[in-house]
């Protein structure tokens, strides 16, 4: 089940860091774009029949023998082309300029100069204005193939921005991607629209449609079984299905006694009750709780509920008499890292299994209906269908839950008292009116009791650690900067009102080093 908007944009990857950024910008410009590995371009360019075709970046070089290389019958198509950095560099190389390696790149922040006008630069830079860009590369364009005419510069690349008007290819030696480009957005935007002549239209409501048609031929008569999780991603899959195909869906919902307070029934009320989809509601509390005691590893922690999360499911599926599709709320991001860029399998950034890994005994095809969405655009998709905010808007919740906000051993106990402490945290966040801004925020109950002094006795009980998190991937992340009087006011909440804490500190820790979880 592929969308496939009559207008799109090609994005060809050369194993640039951030590629996935190149197809945001293009899709917050109103243009459906994919990423193809340049392996696998040719494929992609035949299946899309894109009005344009974007290059990325890379770490190799076109000097090298082995060097990624633009598909001839991309080059040879008469559409559109834009090159980014190494996309430049592979432009000139394959068409007749020359590239120079290793002497003085430029890394970072560079100003641009604005030498001649571009369709690029439309309503955004003129001639004689200087740029902020981003640059990353060692190489650089030393000679323009025949046809092209320089129109921007740095310090460290003379042929900073590229034109060939004829043949509508235009090409960069920085990252307009990136937000330390701050008119790179615009740049984009000028290309697709100006230089492509697409309009803009592609609409989370004309993608609703369209893959509610896809999904009633696809799935037919068969019947479709959905794990819940709690979070957006299989929310948002479970309502648009059961747009498509009603009653043919059936949700599964394993509370293992680890989700957040109140969670688990606002799960259960949403869809039961609002939008009235068939839904089975296991509460399997005791059985993870049990398998639990003991463990404090972490990775066992994982695998145990993992494993049997998939095997409360795999009895539920069966009770219900099974079903022929699993549905899966697999993101636009899962499916680039589970295909490394070279094609091979030993560079895979990651391998995507969702819902813990469903063993293939179950013999169930996959229904991914949100494969082509980034994460922001499965959001503004869960509000066309109408959920609402409070689910459409929540911070990531791992799928072990609180088990991995619990360093050592879990028990009922010491989930419950996290809970609070967590409700707490976050009632204060929203009450600031901070939720948004904020990546993610959680409490952890550290396996540290220390002395404190409560009524003019003495205590020993548990310390909690507060973290919040801003970032935009969850791949790198920076901490929230709250002010001592909210800290100390939530400090205060959690030890006044959470019996078994008398301790709360505040994580100040990056990623990298730290992780944003704890464990």
């Amino acid at each position: 089940m592929t969308v496939q908007p009559s207008d799109s944009i090609l994005i060809v990857d050369f194993g640039s860091q951030v590629t996935q950024l190149i197809a945001r910008r293009v899709r917050e410009a109103g243009v459906y774009s994919e990423i193809a590995p340049f392996t696998m371009a040719e494929a992609a360019f035949t299946r899309m029949a894109p009005k344009g075709i974007i290059l990325s970046g890379s770490p190799a070089s076109v000097l090298d023998d082995n060097g990624p290389r633009i598909p001839q019958s991309i080059l040879d198509s008469g559409l559109p082309i834009l090159g980014i950095c190494y996309g430049q560099q592979s432009l000139m190389h394959q068409l007749g300029g020359e590239v120079t390696g290793g002497d003085g790149g430029e890394f970072g922040r560079a100003f641009i100069d604005i030498n001649d006008t571009c369709v690029l630069f439309d309503g955004l830079w003129s001639v004689g204005e200087k740029h902020q860009v981003w640059m990353s590369h060692g190489d650089k364009v030393t000679k323009l193939a025949e046809g092209f005419r320089p129109v921007a510069s740095s310090a460290g690349a003379p042929f900073a921005v590229i034109a060939n008007d004829e043949k509508r290819i235009y090409a960069m030696q920085f990252h307009p991607e990136v937000v330390h480009t701050p008119d790179g957005a615009k740049l984009l935007k000028n290309f697709v629209r100006h230089v492509c002549g697409l309009k803009g239209d592609w609409t989370m409501a004309e993608f609703r449609k369209t893959k509610i048609a896809e999904i009633r031929e696809f799935v037919g008569e068969g019947r479709v079984i959905c794990g819940l999780s709690g979070g957006v991603d299989s929310a948002v899959a479970a309502v648009l299905i059961h747009e498509a195909i009603g009653d043919q869906l059936t949700c599964v919902y394993v509370d293992h006694g680890l989700m957040r307070l109140g969670e688990s029934e606002q799960v259960v009320s949403l869809f039961r009750g609002h939008f009235n989809i068939p839904l089975v509601h296991v509460d399997a509390t005791t059985l993870f709780m049990k398998g639990l005691e003991g463990v404090s590893d972490p990775e066992a922690k994982r695998k145990f509920i993992g494993k049997t999360f998939i095997d409360v499911f795999e009895d539920e599926a069966r009770k219900i008499g099974g079903a022929d599709f699993l549905a899966q709320g697999t993101l636009y991001p899962d499916v680039i890292e589970s295909v490394s860029f070279t094609g091979g399998p030993s560079v895979t950034i990651k391998s995507h299994h969702n819902v813990g890994g469903l063993p293939e005994r179950m013999n169930m095809k996959l229904v991914e209906p949100l494969r082509e969405l980034f994460k922001d655009e499965v959001r503004d998709l869960g509000r066309e269908l109408g959920l609402p905010d409070i689910f459409v808007g929540r911070h990531p919740f791992p799928g072990p839950g609180l088990a991995i906000r619990i360093p050592g051993e879990v028990n009922r106990e010491r989930a419950d008292v996290l809970r609070k402490a967590d409700a707490i945290y976050l009632e204060e966040i929203r009450n600031a009116g901070l939720y948004d801004a904020i990546w993610q925020a959680f409490a952890v109950l550290l396996p540290v009791k220390t002395v404190g002094v409560m009524g003019d006795g003495r205590t020993y009980d548990n310390v909690c650690a507060l973290r919040a998190v801003t970032s935009t991937d969850g791949m790198t992340a920076d901490i929230y900067p709250f002010d001592a009087a909210f800290l100390s006011r939530v400090a205060t909440r959690i030890i006044n009102e959470v019996k078994g804490i008398n301790r709360v500190v505040y994580d100040y820790t990056s990623k990298p080093p730290g992780t944003i979880e704890w464990e």
